[in-house]
């Protein structure tokens, strides 16, 4: 019986309004995939306790920390997995690869390179639609991007890079 691809989980790294969740439905389309987004989640289950960047830091390790075996669990029963949430960090990449180790999966990280002028057009846009779960500031963006860490090659991971 044919088992159909290896499950491969699928990383996201850019700066806020670079695409991300654009692309990560993209990739999700593919047969077999899912997509797991933390806007999704965090805007259900914390909205009213997510105002600052210290309210995010802390409550996205505690859905990381929540999704990290559910999310194991879905790539060994052979399905890939979207994973959006920021590789934008060295600590969320380490998570990420903790990840791939436990469930012995190959990986892309898609590293959305775009300057800054275009994410911030991208955001501006988004915010006048209202269809994104939060309302980003520039202010915030600026801050957001302040703690952005491009992906070394020495951190392993296999990068495939979008720069539009």
């Amino acid at each position: 019986m044919d088992q159909g691809p290896p499950p491969v989980l699928h990383l996201l790294c850019g700066k806020i309004a670079a695409g991300k969740s654009t692309l990560a439905k993209r990739i999700a389309a593919r047969p077999a995939t899912l997509l797991i987004s933390e806007d999704h989640w965090t805007s259900h289950l914390f909205s009213d306790e997510l105002k600052t960047i210290d309210d995010y830091d802390r409550l996205s390790t505690k859905l990381r920390a929540a999704m990290a075996p559910h999310i194991v669990d879905i790539l060994r029963q052979n399905l890939s997995v979207v994973l959006d949430f920021p590789a934008n960090t060295v600590g969320q990449r380490d998570w990420m690869r903790s990840l791939i180790a436990q469930a012995g999966v190959a990986h892309e990280l898609h590293l959305l390179d775009l300057p800054d002028t275009v994410c911030k057009q991208r955001l501006l846009e988004r915010n006048r639609r209202g269809e994104h779960p939060f309302q980003v500031s520039e202010a915030d963006y600026d801050l957001f991007t302040s703690y952005f860490v491009p992906p070394e090659p020495n951190e392993g991971f296999n990068i495939v890079v979008h720069t539009s």
